[in-house]
């Protein structure tokens, strides 16, 4: 049942919560040292999260499923109180007076200790100290906790059974293509294939897994396979590249953690503009279900396609070590076939090769439905916005350095040109992906988030 679709209001009622999340209701956090983020209680819940599932070591689509779990509910619980937008789940009857913030603790609290059980103590302890803020959340009767509550579970509930696989990282089996030219295989330093289930978990707003899937990817003997190899050789190798030394750097800066990323700019946004709880929930909402639906298409069209990464084709026949004996194909590999292409032993991309197919790429998708997302909340196509990524001269993981991006068109075409001079994909792949991440975010913000009329 399509959750948009609920008319009928659901009452508070304790007797109502399924049996099997009893141990979500009875769980009691160990008093520990908590320090909470900065922001209001959405922001700082909105934090928890995020370092709650980057830390799990999730990563990509599998970790912004979680962080749409949580984003979901604190949604709905912030909806039932302030009114004004659609929910996402069912709807909640919210008693008067109940406190909108303890509501929001509530309803992140219960959604990641569910999924983290792992994680409770931390988690425990700045649920005790989020509690205590707002008088231990006992000033209204209790009624924003059972709110909060209310829409954990019902969260918990949509989603039960809707394919994620555990644990945390975990590969699965997929189709597979006959062996041989344009055909995906592991690639260095050959790890197992990440996380090919996530692209048939349920959408969370989208009809079905392949409601956007991309044409497919130009035919070997094309001339667009030609200029994209070329294009991609010439700019992304590690060693001899023709790029600048700024496009080593946006390159590299385009490599950050994109749970991380985006969910900054979110949290920047509300920081600069003063927004209260309920637009600080909605744009959280929307980042973090769009990002989901995007990133599960994207992974459904890659393990569709499986077509194979610059390091594999641009060594082709010629080098050994691009390959392995991975049972995707012989060793070394396939040359494309195509006599206007040069193959080069010993080719190897900027950066590391991600463990899944190339096609679309995943970062153009994901940026452009967060562009989408950044358009249409803010209502104009000047975007005006700050993005944090990774410095390389800082730590790693770090998010120290800034780029500035006024138009969305301009943030979408830096990360088209960062992950061909990253070595990663090709143009038609970023293109691809551009395309698929716009479709998913205009669809979904078309059918959720929406004002109440």
């Amino acid at each position: 049942m399509n959750p948009l679709t609920h008319s009928k209001k659901i009452r508070i009622l304790p007797l109502l919560i399924a049996p099997a999340l009893v141990a979500i209701i009875t769980f009691t956090p160990r008093p520990a040292l908590a320090t909470l983020p900065p922001g209001n209680t959405v922001a700082q819940w909105n934090t928890i999260a995020e370092n709650t599932v980057v830390s799990s070591g999730a990563f990509q689509g599998e970790g912004y499923i979680y962080m749409a779990y949580v984003s979901a509910a604190v949604y709905d619980a912030v909806v039932a109180i302030e009114g004004g937008f659609e929910p996402y789940g069912p709807p909640i009857a919210a008693p008067p007076g109940a406190s909108v913030n303890c509501a929001i603790i509530e309803a992140a609290y219960r959604t990641l200790v569910n999924y983290f059980p792992s994680q409770a103590g931390t988690l425990g302890a700045l649920y005790a100290e989020a509690r205590s803020n707002f008088g231990g959340c006992t000033a209204d009767g209790g009624a924003g906790t059972a709110v909060g509550l209310q829409a954990a579970n019902d969260i918990i509930a949509l989603r039960m059974g809707d394919g994620r696989m555990t644990p945390i990282g975990t590969t699965s089996s997929f189709p597979t293509l006959p062996h041989g030219p344009g055909v995906w295989r592991l690639t260095p330093p050959f790890q197992p294939p990440q996380t090919p289930w996530v692209g048939n978990v349920r959408r969370f707003i989208l009809h079905s897994v392949d409601q956007f899937l991309p044409d497919p990817p130009p035919s070997l003997l094309s001339d667009e396979w030609v200029e994209a190899f070329d294009q991609t050789k010439a700019y992304g190798a590690a060693t001899g590249s023709l790029r600048t030394d700024e496009q080593t750097f946006i390159a590299k800066f385009w490599s950050a953690n994109v749970i991380r990323q985006y969910n900054r700019v979110g949290r920047d946004i509300v920081a600069s503009r003063g927004l209260d709880l309920l637009q600080t929930a909605r744009l959280a909402g929307m980042i973090n279900v769009i990002a989901a639906d995007a990133m599960m298409s994207m992974h459904h069209a890659k393990y569709h396609y499986l077509f194979w990464r610059p390091v594999t084709a641009i060594n082709g026949s010629l080098d050994p070590s691009a390959v392995t004996n991975d049972g995707f194909g012989p060793v070394p590999g396939y040359d494309d076939g195509n006599p206007s292409t040069l193959e080069q032993a010993g080719w190897r991309p900027l950066l590391t090769t991600p463990n899944h197919p190339e096609f679309p790429s995943a970062h153009s998708t994901l940026t452009s439905a967060m562009t989408e997302v950044f358009r249409t909340f803010l209502g104009t196509t000047h975007i005006n916005l700050d993005i944090h990524g990774f410095d390389p001269s800082g730590p790693a993981g770090n998010l120290n350095a800034v780029r500035h991006f006024n138009m969305p068109n301009d943030l979408r075409q830096e990360v088209i040109n960062a992950r061909i001079w990253a070595g990663l994909h090709y143009h038609f792949s970023c293109v691809a992906g551009m395309v698929l991440g716009r479709n998913v975010a205009n669809f979904d913000l078309s059918h959720a988030f929406r004002p109440v009329e």
